[in-house]
């Protein structure tokens, strides 16, 4: 195995460790947890699975670590295909990313510290704290909706270095690109016009799988080496 190659199934192994974390935190467990519209309802979930709750929490903060460590590794891959575009991807990617994952831990806290009743938040009621518990979990679903933006951004100069690294199928950068406008409907649809929000949601969801098909074949396939032409030598 080449050192291109051995660095591409790195990345693509931190990427599916992403894409697992992520699938865990921000899928099962609010599908197990938070009942829309239902405060109470939500509040009882958390009382009684506090354990699985902490790990939303632990989630979100593992999941920032490992994202970072998804872009760096993909840094150290494309560098050199083109040294502009890698550290856009880098700044987009990692540094306007990852410190979103830990400020929004702040919200899960917060519906933790109602719900459980701190003795402080004694001055307000059972309805008041479960209201203000949703409230924050709302929050972190807005806080994450609007990290898309970047979530879409960073596509971009990824999806180009793709195309332009010749060790990886041109079609994936290409996918990647249109990847990232697939995230940014999502998260502008949350927004200016969330009775659309899921309808923007089932029509994009087959173009998100750009991100699953790379991680699969930096994974499984690697990089192929330049192959670089030997003139021949003459009689």
């Amino acid at each position: 195995m080449t050192l291109l190659s051995k660095n591409a199934r790195i990345a693509g192994a931190l990427y599916l460790l992403s894409i697992l974390v992520g699938w865990f935190t921000l899928e099962y467990i609010p599908d197990r947890l938070i009942k829309s519209g239902d405060a109470v309802a939500t509040a009882h979930n958390i009382i009684a699975n506090p354990f699985l709750f902490r790990l939303a929490i632990a989630g979100d903060l593992v999941g920032g670590v490992v994202w970072l460590a998804v872009v760096l590794a993909l840094y150290r891959l494309l560098k050199d295909v083109d040294r502009a575009q890698a550290a856009l991807m880098v700044i987009l990617g990692a540094f306007m990313q990852v410190p979103l994952y830990f400020v929004n831990v702040v919200n899960y806290v917060a519906a933790w510290a109602l719900v459980t009743g701190t003795s402080f938040l004694s001055a307000f009621s059972d309805a008041q704290r479960d209201a203000l518990a949703m409230l924050f979990l709302r929050l972190h679903h807005y806080e994450l909706l609007a990290s898309l933006v970047f979530g879409g951004l960073w596509l971009f100069p990824f999806g180009i270095l793709v195309f332009k690294s010749r060790f990886l199928p041109r079609i994936l950068g290409a996918w990647l690109v249109v990847n990232g406008f697939a995230w940014l409907a999502i998260s502008f649809s949350g927004f200016l016009a969330p009775q659309y929000a899921s309808t923007v949601s089932t029509i994009t969801s087959p173009i998100l799988f750009g991100e699953i098909a790379i991680m699969l074949w930096l994974l499984v396939m690697g990089a192929k080496e330049r192959r670089v032409a030997v003139p021949a030598m003459s009689s």
